[in-house]
């Protein structure tokens, strides 16, 4: 099997251009509603959907990996960077801390040089412990020859399937120079193609023992912040990535095992990424729910206890509140936590579900 990276042009990567413009055209429309949208909102609005965004694409992009971090824990640890609200939040692990810090770099110095110190600092922060798991792993480095080749296997032990064999770590520095010269060298090639192409780039010379897929996205966003001109993001690529994971693999395999010339990759890539922009309209819909319940909010001018458990409510709650659970996330008894309820109920934030007794539970009235 010959990869990408074993053939002899590479890594000059080609495309047709006459397949590539629609959808590239489509996807610049596509960013240029929506942001213009987002223009027409208040700072408040548009900071609630960027922390939104954020959330989702932290939580997807670790998903994709395998890893599945809790959604409070990574809204606390960015709202808390952004200064914004974190009342009723928990405190995040160093596991959340960690990526939430890579990516918030990646977008919000967009502007700044990608240079392998960058990437040693990301990778870092991705693994605190200096281990995958309870595998110890090189951090903050590239990968070296002693954890020997760097595959992509899937299917039980011994009955393994290799889907990618990126270069001998003995190519890999050579490989990232040449990669980030190109990353931050002047280019005619639109910020959005060059995101799908560093994508596909950054995977094939997988530098890193563990992450890399996690980095690539990030790198992919950094590149997407610069064709935005913004810092805010509120469209999140790796979500729809995790919706089509298994056609996501399927490209990048075909990509990793294919020529030079690209363009089934880039189309693919441009066509999710569109996807990605359509799906903010969902966002902004919870982001318009959220400020119409928050204003109604504070015209029942509830207390701090209240509204930390009524932010939990609205952002991110398995089932319906109960008195018990009421008393548990507002760290009160439950007699001061029936009161609550109650004059939430009566402030018309709260509703009784028509299952009575001892299986009282409650909702949130919508707007």
């Amino acid at each position: 099997m010959t990869y990408l990276h074993q053939r002899p042009e590479w890594p000059a990567f080609t495309w047709a251009a006459d397949d590539v413009a629609d959808p590239l055209a489509s996807v610049r429309y596509g960013q240029g509603r929506l942001l213009g949208r987002m223009e027409a909102l208040g700072f408040d609005l548009r900071s609630e959907a960027n922390l939104e965004v954020l959330t989702t694409d932290v939580v997807t992009s670790s998903a994709i990996e395998g890893e599945h971090l809790d959604p409070q824990e990574v809204r606390s640890s960015i709202a808390r960077r952004l200064g914004l609200d974190v009342a009723g939040l928990p405190v995040a692990g160093r596991n959340v801390e960690g990526i939430v810090e890579m990516m918030l770099d990646a977008t919000r110095h967009f502007d700044h040089p990608l240079t392998a110190s960058r990437l040693f600092g990301w990778h870092a922060a991705l693994f605190p412990t200096g281990r995958s798991g309870m595998q110890p792993i090189t951090v903050g480095a590239w990968r070296t020859a002693a954890t020997g080749p760097m595959q992509v296997v899937s299917g039980r032990m011994g009955r393994e399937t290799v889907h990618f064999e990126a270069p001998h770590a003995d190519r890999v520095e050579a490989e990232m120079a040449a990669f980030l010269a190109w990353f931050e060298a002047p280019s005619p090639v639109d910020p959005v193609l060059k995101a799908a192409l560093a994508h596909l780039w950054f995977l094939t010379i997988h530098p890193f023992e563990d992450g890399n897929g996690r980095i690539a996205r990030a790198i992919a966003d950094l590149l997407l912040a610069r064709a935005d001109r913004t810092q805010d993001r509120f469209y999140s690529a790796s979500s729809q990535i995790e919706v089509e994971r298994k056609d996501y693999y399927r490209e990048l395999e075909a990509a990793q095992r294919g020529g030079l010339d690209v363009t089934g990759w880039v189309v693919w890539f441009l066509g999710c990424l569109g996807r990605a922009i359509d799906g903010a309209e969902r966002t902004l819909e919870v982001v318009w729910r959220k400020a119409r319940f928050w204003a109604r909010v504070d015209r029942a001018a509830v207390s701090e206890r209240q509204r930390a458990v009524l932010r939990r409510m609205a952002d991110d709650f398995a089932g319906f509140l109960t008195t018990s659970k009421y008393a548990k996330l507002a760290k009160c008894s439950t007699d001061t936590a029936l009161r609550d309820i109650r004059t939430l109920v009566e402030r018309g934030l709260l509703a009784e579900n028509p299952a009575g007794g001892r299986s009282t539970s409650y909702r949130l009235v919508d707007a």
